[in-house]
Protein backbone atom coordinates (compact mmCIF):
# COMPACT_ATOMS: atom_id res chain seq x y z
CA UNK A 1 0.00 0.00 0.00
CA UNK A 2 1.25 3.48 -0.78
CA UNK A 3 0.97 6.42 1.60
CA UNK A 4 -2.66 7.27 2.40
CA UNK A 5 -4.60 9.47 0.05
CA UNK A 6 -7.25 12.10 0.88
CA UNK A 7 -9.61 10.88 3.58
CA UNK A 8 -7.41 7.89 4.43
CA UNK A 9 -5.63 7.52 7.73
CA UNK A 10 -3.85 5.12 10.03
CA UNK A 11 -5.74 4.06 13.15
CA UNK A 12 -3.94 4.48 16.45
CA UNK A 13 -3.02 1.03 17.70
CA UNK A 14 -2.73 -0.52 14.23
CA UNK A 15 0.48 -2.35 13.36
CA UNK A 16 2.17 -1.26 10.13
CA UNK A 17 5.34 -1.95 8.21
CA UNK A 18 7.06 0.73 6.09
CA UNK A 19 9.85 0.53 3.53
CA UNK A 20 11.87 3.75 3.49
CA UNK A 21 13.58 5.22 0.45
CA UNK A 22 16.85 3.95 1.96
CA UNK A 23 15.55 0.37 1.87
CA UNK A 24 15.07 0.15 5.64
CA UNK A 25 12.03 -1.81 6.85
CA UNK A 26 10.38 -0.20 9.90
CA UNK A 27 7.60 -1.96 11.74
CA UNK A 28 5.58 -0.95 14.78
CA UNK A 29 2.37 0.21 16.39
CA UNK A 30 0.83 3.48 15.21
CA UNK A 31 0.96 6.04 18.00
CA UNK A 32 -0.05 9.07 15.93
CA UNK A 33 -0.64 10.11 12.34
CA UNK A 34 -0.94 13.62 10.87
CA UNK A 35 -2.41 13.68 7.40
CA UNK A 36 -1.42 17.31 6.66
CA UNK A 37 2.29 16.76 7.24
CA UNK A 38 2.23 13.05 6.25
CA UNK A 39 4.00 12.20 9.51
CA UNK A 40 3.52 8.78 11.06
CA UNK A 41 4.69 7.98 14.60
CA UNK A 42 5.45 4.34 15.38
CA UNK A 43 6.24 2.62 18.66
CA UNK A 44 8.76 -0.13 17.94
CA UNK A 45 10.69 -2.70 19.93
CA UNK A 46 13.63 -1.15 21.74
CA UNK A 47 16.89 -1.05 19.80
CA UNK A 48 18.65 -1.62 23.14
CA UNK A 49 16.92 -5.00 23.45
CA UNK A 50 15.41 -4.14 26.83
CA UNK A 51 11.87 -5.54 26.96
CA UNK A 52 10.46 -2.75 29.15
CA UNK A 53 11.52 0.02 26.73
CA UNK A 54 10.35 1.09 23.27
CA UNK A 55 11.72 3.24 20.47
CA UNK A 56 9.46 5.94 19.05
CA UNK A 57 10.12 6.71 15.40
CA UNK A 58 8.78 9.64 13.37
CA UNK A 59 8.41 8.74 9.71
CA UNK A 60 7.89 11.23 6.91
CA UNK A 61 5.70 9.28 4.49
CA UNK A 62 7.03 11.36 1.60
CA UNK A 63 10.18 9.22 1.93
CA UNK A 64 8.42 5.86 2.17
CA UNK A 65 7.97 3.66 -0.88
CA UNK A 66 5.65 1.06 0.65
CA UNK A 67 3.33 0.83 3.66
CA UNK A 68 1.64 -2.42 4.69
CA UNK A 69 -1.01 -2.62 7.37
CA UNK A 70 -0.24 -5.77 9.33
CA UNK A 71 -3.08 -5.48 11.82
CA UNK A 72 -5.72 -2.74 11.54
CA UNK A 73 -7.21 -1.62 14.85
CA UNK A 74 -10.92 -0.95 14.50
CA UNK A 75 -11.93 -0.40 18.13
CA UNK A 76 -11.41 2.90 19.92
CA UNK A 77 -7.90 3.20 21.36
CA UNK A 78 -7.51 3.49 25.13
CA UNK A 79 -7.46 7.04 26.54
CA UNK A 80 -4.11 8.77 26.73
CA UNK A 81 -2.35 8.79 30.07
CA UNK A 82 -2.61 12.09 31.90
CA UNK A 83 0.48 14.23 32.15
CA UNK A 84 1.89 15.47 35.44
CA UNK A 85 2.22 19.11 34.34
CA UNK A 86 3.84 20.30 37.58
CA UNK A 87 6.50 17.57 37.34
CA UNK A 88 7.19 18.55 33.71
CA UNK A 89 7.40 22.24 34.68
CA UNK A 90 9.86 21.43 37.48
CA UNK A 91 11.95 19.34 35.11
CA UNK A 92 12.00 22.16 32.52
CA UNK A 93 12.99 24.69 35.22
CA UNK A 94 15.80 22.42 36.48
CA UNK A 95 17.12 21.84 32.94
CA UNK A 96 17.04 25.59 32.27
CA UNK A 97 18.99 26.29 35.48
CA UNK A 98 21.56 23.64 34.54
CA UNK A 99 22.04 25.12 31.06
CA UNK A 100 22.36 28.66 32.47
CA UNK A 101 24.98 27.37 34.91
CA UNK A 102 26.93 25.80 32.05
CA UNK A 103 26.67 29.01 30.03
CA UNK A 104 27.92 31.02 33.01
CA UNK A 105 30.95 28.75 33.43
CA UNK A 106 31.87 29.08 29.78
CA UNK A 107 31.45 32.87 29.77
CA UNK A 108 33.50 33.18 33.00
CA UNK A 109 36.40 31.37 31.33
CA UNK A 110 36.27 28.27 33.53
CA UNK A 111 38.52 25.48 32.25
CA UNK A 112 37.06 22.34 30.71
CA UNK A 113 38.29 20.39 33.74
CA UNK A 114 36.40 22.74 36.05
CA UNK A 115 33.23 22.41 34.00
CA UNK A 116 33.52 18.61 34.02
CA UNK A 117 34.10 18.58 37.78
CA UNK A 118 31.06 20.80 38.34
CA UNK A 119 28.87 18.48 36.23
CA UNK A 120 30.18 15.40 38.04
CA UNK A 121 29.51 16.87 41.48
CA UNK A 122 26.13 18.27 40.42
CA UNK A 123 24.94 14.78 39.41
CA UNK A 124 25.01 13.65 43.05
CA UNK A 125 24.86 16.95 44.96
CA UNK A 126 22.29 19.36 43.53
CA UNK A 127 23.31 22.15 45.91
CA UNK A 128 26.26 23.13 43.73
CA UNK A 129 26.85 26.58 42.17
CA UNK A 130 29.46 28.84 40.64
CA UNK A 131 30.99 31.84 42.39
CA UNK A 132 33.16 33.40 39.73
CA UNK A 133 35.55 30.52 38.87
CA UNK A 134 35.06 28.73 42.21
CA UNK A 135 32.67 25.82 42.70
CA UNK A 136 30.59 26.13 45.89
CA UNK A 137 29.15 22.86 47.21
CA UNK A 138 26.38 22.98 49.86
CA UNK A 139 27.71 26.41 50.95
CA UNK A 140 30.35 24.43 52.91
CA UNK A 141 33.05 23.52 50.39
CA UNK A 142 34.87 25.80 47.95
CA UNK A 143 36.86 24.32 45.07
CA UNK A 144 39.12 26.80 43.34
CA UNK A 145 41.11 26.42 40.11
CA UNK A 146 42.92 24.21 39.09
CA UNK A 147 40.22 22.03 40.74
CA UNK A 148 42.44 19.44 42.42
CA UNK A 149 42.02 17.79 45.85
CA UNK A 150 44.33 20.34 47.47
CA UNK A 151 42.06 23.14 46.14
CA UNK A 152 39.07 21.87 48.17
CA UNK A 153 38.61 24.12 51.21
CA UNK A 154 35.98 24.08 53.91
CA UNK A 155 35.12 22.98 57.42
CA UNK A 156 36.48 19.49 58.08
CA UNK A 157 33.70 16.97 57.97
CA UNK A 158 31.74 14.58 55.80
CA UNK A 159 30.90 17.19 53.12
CA UNK A 160 34.53 18.13 52.58
CA UNK A 161 35.74 14.52 52.56
CA UNK A 162 32.98 13.50 50.13
CA UNK A 163 33.82 16.35 47.73
CA UNK A 164 37.53 15.53 47.96
CA UNK A 165 36.75 11.91 47.09
CA UNK A 166 34.80 13.03 43.99
CA UNK A 167 37.63 15.35 42.93
CA UNK A 168 40.24 12.62 43.41
CA UNK A 169 38.19 10.12 41.40
CA UNK A 170 37.88 12.61 38.55
CA UNK A 171 41.64 13.22 38.62
CA UNK A 172 42.50 9.52 38.25
CA UNK A 173 41.59 9.21 34.52
CA UNK A 174 43.86 12.15 33.75
CA UNK A 175 46.70 10.37 35.52
CA UNK A 176 46.05 7.20 33.53
CA UNK A 177 46.19 9.15 30.26
CA UNK A 178 49.46 10.76 31.36
CA UNK A 179 50.95 7.39 32.33
CA UNK A 180 49.90 5.85 29.01
CA UNK A 181 51.46 8.76 27.16
CA UNK A 182 54.72 8.32 29.08
CA UNK A 183 54.74 4.59 28.37
CA UNK A 184 54.26 5.22 24.65
CA UNK A 185 57.05 7.83 24.63
CA UNK A 186 59.51 5.51 26.38
CA UNK A 187 58.57 2.52 24.18
CA UNK A 188 59.59 4.37 21.00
Amino acid sequence: MAAPGPGEYFSVGSHVSCLTCLGQRLQGEVVAFDYQSKMLTLKCASSSGKPNLNDVILINLAYVSDVDIINDRTETPPPLASLNVSKLANRARTEKEDKLSQAYAISAGVSVEGQQLFQTIHKTIKDCKWQEKNIIVMDDVVISPPYQVENCKGKEGSALSHVRKIVSMLSIPALHVLLELLIVLFMD
